[in-house]
């Protein structure tokens, strides 16, 4: 399989930065690149003196500011920079202002006085990061500039320099069509200032200064409608005497929130809130009389029912208040282009990193991959803002070759999804969907277009299908590149890590020459003897190469199989992200999954919607919904580990504040109290001044430097103690709204890169315990959230009319049964883990009714085995004649009448105000009994192996029959050993409904009245694993062989357990009777 792509390998602890098959005439060249300044203010570009020198006003920070700006805030402004605040000095050719005098005494005209450079300590906590992410990529550019001193080892294939590299160890070189995203190092410029400009030009009272002024502030008018109102102490005055009436509703608009809460109406809320007090009153009365009225000769039936039914209860309230208050949320994508986008004008929407990962192509299919990352690229978001990098963390060659193809595809599928406005925009689903697809569409030459592009994709899926069939075996040694180079991937467990760019360079364009996104492949290196936490570890490697590379604010997160169904999904993110008062402490925005390929009656509940539609919208009203592993957009700072911003708290009540007979009483003897200690206090203070003044005067001048420079190495050790040992990565972690330097150059950029994708790169720091996706389960989404909202974040649940994302699920028993098991696995290791929510995370910002709802999402497995116990209760009952409650009075049937009735009316309810049909709710129930007593019951002793004596279990899966045609995955049975518990259970409740009715038919009338009660109790369990019986009879005309081989063994077991028990016979031993006849 040979390859075009140019591919950058490397290994940090190895020493080894190579660019694979490049040629020698795109080696990077010094160019000197001089980049034009534009003014912060009115958007002008900055005046050139005549020696070629930028205008600055601002000595300390070197804001851009143009001349005819500086002049207007000296004279009608605040004299002061708009970024640092500090004073503006008069440059030579500008009028004088009060305040001026002073400055010339000392000659302060001479522009050389007047130049100062900026101080570490005058810069913000932004602007210092910045600053030291630039000087650390200029140490790297230097560095590369110089090999032998730099230290770095070039890798090569033989003894002497390959053609691909350089003699002068130039190891890294852009491939020709396909150059890195980055521009050159341009040359510094120094800053000086102009004292050669024609005042008569810029100065003040001139005609061309009026009509720039004027100018000025209709764009600041502009901005103040739609685009940097950040809600001010003032209230938001805007100043409307240089608005027209007719640009009032726009600023309006433009000011408004961009989403808002919408509460369940109280109509639907209230009563379920009262049914949900009604039913705690009853099961208090119910408990009460299960316990008041045991079985005596059935005790040991009595104690386990009524053991199980308080688990139950525990559960269930658990599970139900935190939905007390449940919310629905809508955006305003209007709002937010009003505000952060306008016509003729560069957005200022954020920038948003999306990571995808796969593993293995042939479990994932490269076709299913391409469509995400297709979907991806055609996203409705500004092109420079999207970024989309991609995990392979099995090092296939397969993948690398899928995403060269798509990338290539890309360049005619992504014009043509934004031309036409279609969607989704994954083409495998867009061409797939049974609708009609010319509605809405006005474009004439829609039909023929699209019938092209169904062409071209089918090709293109031919051409993926050429390569997943030549991947089917694979070479003895290996695959091999282009140009005879071995693919550094070859051995998954021990490879460098790579890294190829596919899109993402102005000279890249589409079919149209417009811009596309930046498409970057990863896969971090693998060595042996190095634990890489699996997903996790995956996910926490592109956050770092995103940070080096792009370093957006926010990510997406999203799994290879999940495409982006609705086009606008980031916007309606945004919409709470960058809400300038209350998106602060967002720390990330979920969106509920939704799946393609389920049969409509969803037998095994794969949509789930109950949880996403109700559960998800209770947790929405408290502190808001737990992470689910997919369709999920990142603040990047609350993934570092960082606190959410708190509020400051109102000042507390003083005298004044209270009444004043409570100060005539309590007041004067309090504060004669407070001013008796004051005086002490600062006596004391004085005596220690006084005698620490002669030892402050002979401290040297230089101390306080050196204080001063020990406290910031003291914060970069920790800061990289926590985050690892790449200056770059660390520089980026301080800048809350993201960027690179300008400066920066790809080759510092990439070495940096492979460093933080490096095996080693996570020992002795913070990563998978604080920072990034938490270690510690299979189910590292859970932790991960979490850990957020401990840190007191708050998270949101969006839930468009369109789906956001959808993606596909297990459709059959077996492997959606496995499903469950990994989820209930991930769950059983937080529960045995320091990070359970039982008893972690308390002090923090985790509110109780959310801790109740991750305490839910950890113990749920444990419910395994009291449900099974009680699903087993029927058929012992059934079988022994014995039964778990005593004769029912009118006061206990009343009891249990109100139980049920209370249980149905919460469900009534709940599908009410959540939107969900009696169908999906009734499926929900069913299988959560069937993965109850399967999946959840082998979670629970796979994870007491696996934590408490570190063994690792696994289960097969073997596929027996299958059918052709629509859904046919669905009627594919495949063998497993979690079926045994459901079809034991399913077989033994059957077994004893035969008995109990051979019992009542041969014992006559008295014995139908108890047993009614053991029948509703074994129909209880065999309605609900009826789905389970249709999945193991599948689509066919006889039942499997295993099944039957299975049945035949349970049925003799049973049947010689009925023989020692038999309870048609009298325990005292047969009855004899004297015979009629004399046998005489």
């Amino acid at each position: 399989m040979n390859t075009l792509g140019r591919l950058i390998a490397g290994s940090h602890n190895r020493n080894e930065f190579v660019l694979i098959n490049a040629e020698e005439s795109s080696r990077i060249k010094s160019v000197t690149e001089l980049r034009e300044q534009i003014c912060q203010i009115c958007g002008d570009p900055v005046t050139i003196n005549e020696g070629g020198e930028f205008f600055v006003a601002c000595n300390e920070c070197a804001f851009p500011v143009c001349k005819a700006c500086y002049c207007y805030e000296r004279m009608e402004g605040s004299q002061a920079c708009p970024q640092c605040k500090t004073r503006y000095n008069r440059i030579k050719g500008c009028p004088r202002v009060e305040g001026d005098e002073d400055e010339d005494e000392g000659d302060f005209d001479d522009i050389y006085d007047e130049l100062n450079l900026p101080k570490p300590d005058d810069l913000t906590g932004q602007d210092a990061a910045r600053g030291n992410l630039e000087s650390s990529a200029s140490v790297e550019s230097e560095m590369e500039s110089d090999p032998q001193a730099s230290g770095v080892l070039l890798l090569t294939y033989h003894d002497e320099f390959p053609p691909e590299i350089s003699p002068d160890g130039h190891a890294l070189t852009i491939p020709p069509g396909n150059p890195m995203p980055y521009p050159e190092p341009s040359v510094t410029v120094k800053r000086r200032m102009s004292d050669r400009d024609d005042e008569s030009m810029y100065g003040y009272g001139s005609v061309a200064w009026k009509e720039r002024m004027d100018r000025w502030k209709r764009k600041q008018n502009e901005k103040l409608q739609v685009v940097k109102h950040q809600g001010g102490k003032d209230g938001g005055n805007l100043g409307g005497d240089d608005l027209d009436d007719s640009d009032l509703p726009m600023m309006d608009e433009g000011r408004q929130p961009l989403s808002r809460k919408l509460p369940i109406p109280s109509s639907k809320i209230n009563p379920y809130r009262m049914i949900i007090v009604i039913r705690l009153v009853i099961l208090g009365f119910f408990f009460h009389y299960r316990i008041q009225h045991p079985v005596p000769d059935a005790y040991g039936l009595w104690l386990t029912s009524v053991i199980c039914e308080i688990w139950f209860a525990v559960s269930w309230i658990l599970d139900q208040f935190p939905k007390w208050y449940p919310i629905e949320r809508e955006t305003y994508l209007d709002r937010l282009s009003l505000r952060y986008e306008r016509e003729g004008k560069q957005s200022e929407l954020a920038p948003v990193d999306i990571l995808v990962s796969t593993v293995d192509p042939m479990k994932e299919p490269p076709i299913i991959t391409a469509n995400t990352v297709l979907s991806i690229l055609a996203v409705d978001y500004p092109v420079d803002k999207v970024a989309c990098y991609v995990s392979d963390d099995g090092a296939a060659m397969l993948t690398f070759e899928a995403l060269s193809e798509t990338s290539e595809f890309a360049k005619i599928w992504v014009p043509f999804c934004k031309k036409f406005n279609i969607e989704p925009r994954a083409p495998e689903w867009y061409f797939s969907q049974k609708i009609d697809y010319l509605k809405d569409k006005v474009h004439p030459e829609f039909v023929q277009k699209r019938r092209a592009m169904k062409r071209k994709y089918e090709n293109f899926k031919v051409r993926i299908n050429a390569l997943v069939a030549m991947a089917q075996k694979v070479p003895e040694e290996g695959w091999t590149m282009q140009d005879g180079t071995p693919w550094p991937g070859n051995n998954v467990r021990d490879h460098p890590g790579m890294i190829q760019v596919f899109l993402g360079h102005s000279d890249i364009r589409d079919a149209e020459d417009n811009e596309l996104p930046r498409l970057v492949y990863v896969s971090r290196e693998k060595r042996p003897g190095f634990e890489h936490h699996k997903k996790a570890g995956a996910m926490n490697s592109l956050v770092r190469v995103s940070a080096v590379i792009s370093n957006a604010p926010y990510l997406l997160n999203v799994d290879c199989d999940h495409y982006i169904n609705n086009s606008k999904a980031l916007r309606e993110a945004m919409c709470f992200m960058m809400d300038p008062q209350s998106g602060k402490k967002v720390c990330y925005v979920q969106f509920p999954q939704r799946f393609d390929g389920i049969d409509r009656h969803d037998r095994y509940s794969n949509r789930n919607v109950v949880f996403f539609d109700i559960n998800m919208k209770g947790l929405d009203g408290i502190q808001g919904p737990i992470y689910v592993g997919t369709g999920c957009v990142f603040r990047r700072q609350a993934l570092y580990g960082f606190d959410a911003p708190t509020k400051k708290k109102a000042p507390s009540k003083t005298c004044n504040c209270w009444p004043k007979w409570c100060c005539c009483c309590c007041g004067p003897r309090k504060n004669n109290k407070r001013q008796a200690k004051k005086e002490k206090t600062k006596k004391t203070k004085n005596r220690e001044a006084s005698k620490q003044i002669h030892a402050l005067e002979n401290i040297e001048e230089g101390a306080k430097q050196i204080n001063i420079q020990n406290v910031a190495e003291t914060a970069q050790m920790k800061l990289e103690k926590k985050f690892g040992q790449s200056p770059v990565f660390v520089a980026s972690t301080l800048l809350e709204d993201g960027g690179i330097p300008l400066d920066a150059s790809p080759a510092s950029l990439l070495k940096e890169a492979i460093q933080v994708i490096s095996c080693g790169y996570e020992d002795k720091t913070e990563w998978g315990k604080e920072v990034g996706w938490i270690y510690g389960s299979v189910t590292e989404d859970i932790l991960t959230g979490f850990k957020m909202h401990c840190h007191g974040w708050r998270s949101v649940y969006c839930i468009p009319k369109r789906p956001a994302f959808k993606g596909s699920a297990p459709i059959n028993l077996s492997d959606r049964l496995h499903q469950v098991l990994r989820w209930a696995l991930g769950s059983v290791e937080i529960f045995l883990s320091r990070h359970c929510p039982i008893w972690y995370g308390y002090g923090g910002g985790l509110k109780w009714l959310e801790r109740f709802s991750y305490i839910n999402s950890v113990v749920y497995p444990l419910t395994s085995i009291p449900l099974i116990v009680y699903c087993t209760l029927p058929a012992i009952c059934l079988l022994t004649g014995k039964f778990i409650v005593p004769e029912i009075s009118n006061y206990a049937s009343l009891i249990f009448m109100s139980l049920f009735i209370s249980i149905a009316a919460t469900g009534i309810l709940e599908m009410q105000w959540g939107g969900v049909s009696i169908d999906d709710w009734w499926r929900n129930e069913q299988f959560w009994v069937i993965g109850g007593v399967s999946s959840h019951l082998f979670a629970l002793f796979q994870g007491l192996l696996k934590v408490l004596a570190g063994v690792n279990t696994n289960f097969t899966v073997t596929s027996k029959a299958a059918d052709d045609g629509e859904f046919s995955e669905l009627y594919l049975f495949k063998w497993t050993s979690l079926l045994i518990p459901p079809m034991t259970l399913l077989i033994i409740n059957i077994v004893g409904v035969v008995v109990g009715v051979s019992d009542a038919i041969n014992n006559g009338y008295d014995s139908w009245g108890p047993l009614f009660g053991r029948l509703f109790f074994a129909f209880w369990v065999i309605v609900h694993l009826y789905p389970f019986l249709k999945g193991l009879l599948g689509k066919q005309d006889r039942m499997p062989t295993i099944i039957v081989v299975w049945s035949i063994l349970l049925a003799s077991i049973l049947t010689l357990l009925w023989v020692r028990i038999n309870p048609f016979v009298s325990r005292d031993g047969p009855v004899l009777e004297v015979c009629g006849l004399n046998c005489d």
